[in-house]
């Protein structure tokens, strides 16, 4: 299928929809008349993009008062809640159309400095939570006409930088993940995007889980070299995914610096950290 998708009237399942990406994702869709069931932690996050989504959803080609938002805690990480998750959303929407994998949580330090226990407290929630609302959400996605799964990997699903053992394993695997599955679905109503964002000035480096013995003034440190690299605004990067859902995308890199990850790793794929190693300290 080569068409346009056309979101109007489609609904779409988002997670970790209360801030940053996917409060922009949230935005560009209601834009264009995609009723949303919008899932977080965070609930009084989850209320304002939903605000902000009807707020902008009179310019779509969908009349607002046809649009229906809906608002769910969840955690991603919790297996059973995310087994219940569908029955909840069909309570309030007649179908799923999209699944969108955005919820996600950072991690550094290097492998010898993250304990056991945080590095599968990041997996259960980067990795297991796309697996799992994957596994939950795909029997209606097959049952649409024309659907689309969506997971949010990272620039580090494309490289490795030292410190980031744990994500970088956890994004990868989401972008693996989703490859063999787009292969597996061909010939069928439901596409798979994978996306990497590179730099987006959300509050993931403020929130990022660190070794709990790490010293204060080495945390801001390193907090404040990261949100060095966070300069989209997360409006343009929610357009730029939105788009390439439009486009059927089976990639999307956002922004020029992912454009650049993504080349210098092809380049060199042995030796690509010699040229980066001014971007990527050694923690």
């Amino acid at each position: 299928m080569t068409t346009k998708m056309n979101l109007a009237n489609r609904t779409a399942v988002l997670t970790g929809a209360a801030s940053g990406i996917g409060r922009a994702i949230a935005v560009s869709l209601a834009r264009r008349g995609c009723n949303l069931a919008l899932a977080d932690v965070n609930d009084a996050g989850l209320s304002e993009t939903a605000r902000l989504a009807q707020a902008d959803s009179p310019s779509s080609p969908a009349p607002a008062s046809r649009m229906r938002i809906t608002q769910h805690h969840l955690d991603v990480g919790d297996r059973s809640a995310v087994a219940a998750f569908p029955q909840a959303v069909l309570a309030a929407h007649p179908c799923v159309d999209i699944l969108i994998n955005n919820a996600g949580v950072a991690l550094g330090g290097t492998f010898e400095a993250v304990s056991e226990e945080d590095f599968e407290w990041l997996f259960a929630i980067n990795f297991w939570g796309v697996v799992r609302m994957t596994r939950a959400f795909l029997p209606l996605l097959q049952k649409s006409d024309d659907a689309r799964l969506v997971n949010i990997s990272s620039v580090f699903g494309l490289i490795s930088p030292p410190g980031q053992t744990a994500y970088s394993a956890s994004k990868f695997a989401v972008r693996g993940f989703s490859n063999s599955l787009r292969h597996e679905l061909v010939g069928s109503h439901v596409g798979v995007t994978v996306v990497h964002p590179g730099g987006v000035a959300t509050s993931i480096a403020d929130n990022a889980r660190v070794p709990k013995d790490m010293p204060p003034e080495e945390i801001a440190r390193r907090r404040a070299t990261a949100k060095k690299g966070l300069r989209m605004p997360p409006a343009q990067a929610g357009e730029i995914i939105v788009k390439g859902i439009e486009r059927r995308s089976p990639r999307v890199l956002v922004g020029n610096d992912a454009k650049l990850l993504a080349f210098v790793e092809r380049l060199a794929p042995k030796s690509y950290m010699k040229a980066l190693g001014r971007l990527f300290p050694k923690p």
